[in-house]
Formats: structure tokens, sequence, C-alpha cells
């Protein structure tokens, strides 16, 4: 299932639940089951199965004309990263395969829907693009094994790791959260697809484009850790709360990594798409 959160034009202050019935497709109200995706989750398999059980009655779908996507959860308690964890973009830069997960964070607030626009910051002139799968935590989880890792997965979503370079890689001290925690650096979207529709983790294709212009072409296949690892080693020092996403990673392609390195600029329009998730589509402004 594709689980969405949508505004009504006509009413843009209140969020609501949907399921999406594909890809672009049409989407059903649910709001009667959850007011939001985070409550939605944290029901269950009692709240998945009233809702598959309502969708059988073939109900009502609103009119996409007349809504418009938002983040498809929002309120969680932790979004967190992992950083060099493609196999290809460690080659890119010439660095060597982490013996163990990179982790750093972003904060709730960072996190937008996916078509929402990026205010360029005034504070860097290195913008880069990154797309990333990015992981929904179904239900908490502290010191979980390998082996027992995907159980705590509710499904996945696309994500894009909007990060300043310049405040990433030579200010604050060497430390990441400044160039990657900046206001509506952490688009998501399109949908909070359950495990089971986005089939292997390890095997999906994602690709980044500006502009049109194909940047990052690659397959989770490249994945120094997998989804397994990756919530197991985070589970041993920080308990997983249901709603939690962590974000796996970038493929290579990223502008800074570019001979010369390339930035985004005010009326670049970026696409992250994954395999059987979707896209998001911001534009810098």
């Amino acid at each position: 299932m594709r689980f969405v959160q949508f505004v009504r034009k006509s009413s843009p202050h209140a969020r609501l639940l949907g399921a999406e019935l594909s890809d672009g497709g049409n989407i059903v109200d649910l709001t009667h089951i959850a007011p939001n995706t985070l409550d939605f989750i944290r029901g269950g398999e009692n709240a998945l199965n009233v809702a598959k059980t309502y969708l059988k009655t073939s109900p009502p779908s609103v009119d996409r004309g007349e809504i418009e996507l938002a983040a498809p959860i929002t309120g969680m308690d932790k979004v967190l990263c992992i950083g060099m964890n493609y196999k290809d973009h460690c080659e890119e830069q010439g660095a060597p395969i982490p013996k163990e997960p990179v982790v750093f964070n972003k904060f709730p607030s960072c996190v937008v829907g996916p078509t929402a626009d990026l205010p360029k910051p005034k504070c860097t002139d290195q913008l880069d693009w990154e797309v990333e799968l990015c992981v929904v935590i179904g239900k908490k989880a502290f010191n979980v094994s390998r082996e027992e890792a995907m159980d705590y997965v509710y499904g996945f979503t696309t994500a894009h790791d909007v990060s300043a370079r310049d405040w990433q890689l030579k200010r604050n001290g060497g430390q990441w959260l400044v160039g990657k925690a900046m206001d509506a650096f952490a688009p998501i979207g399109p949908a909070v697809v359950t495990k089971e529709e986005v089939g292997n983790p390890h095997n999906l294709n994602l690709s980044c484009t500006v502009n049109g212009q194909i940047k990052q072409n690659s397959n989770t296949s490249q994945f120094v850790f997998g989804v397994d690892e990756v919530i197991s080693w985070v589970s041993q020092f920080s308990t997983l709360l249901p709603g939690d996403i962590i974000l796996t990673g970038t493929p290579p392609g990223v502008g800074a990594f570019m001979k010369p390195p390339q930035w985004l600029k005010v009326g670049d329009v970026v696409e992250c798409k994954i395999e059987n998730i979707g896209s998001v589509v911001n534009k810098i402004v």
C-alpha cells in the first residue's frame, strides 16, 4: 500500500491521510481511520487491516486537481542519515569504504513535501543534490539483530538529501550537521510505500536529474551496508520509534565531485526517483 498526506487547496491548513492507489493515481481519504501517517503506523496491523477492508469497498477518491501532496510522514522523533554507503560513491571520491556505518542526522523540521520549493540559503554557494532510499520504521526497536531488523521496517519513501557542501566539508569544525540540516533540506515522498509493495530494497534503481539532465543513476545493490545492517547498527545506541526515518546514503554523481564542481542555483529543478516508490521534484527558489 501507498500512504500519503495531502491538503485540499480549499483548506490548505488541514493535513489529511490518504491511500494512493498507484504512483500518481487516485487518492482515498483515510482520516476516519487515523489523522495522519504517524498515528496510522502506530496503529499497527489493526489500522492496516481496517484500511485494506475499507479500500475493498471501492470508496470515493479525491480529485487530484483539488489537492497538493505534503510530506508522506511528519512528526517523527528522529531523522537519521547514513553517509558513504554506496561502493560506487566511495570510488567517485577516492575514499576508502567505511568499516562501519557513518551516522549523522537532520531535524524533523527539515522534512518537506515531494513538490515543495526549496529556498536557497543565503549562507551557501555550494548547494548539492543527493537521491536516497529512505526507510520508515514501523515499531520500537532497540538493540535488534541484523536477522530481525527487517521486521521493524514499515516501508520506504524517496528522499532528497539536500546538502550545503561548504558548511558540511569546510566549515563548522568538520561537523556535518549544519551543512545537512538547514531548512527544507529533507524533501521526501511521494508516498510511504509498504515494504511488501516495494520488494527487495537492495535491488532498486534510483536516479537524480537536474533540469532534466541525469546526474545520478545507480542501484541499491551498491549499498555498503544494507537496510538490515543499518537498522541493527543504529539501534545499538538509539531507540528507533514508529515513524522515524533513515536516509540510507547516495550513489555517485553529486555535484561536489564533478570536475569542475556543479552547484544548484535558483530556478533549478531537481527530480529524485526510486523504482517502485516514485519521485520528489523540487525547485530551488
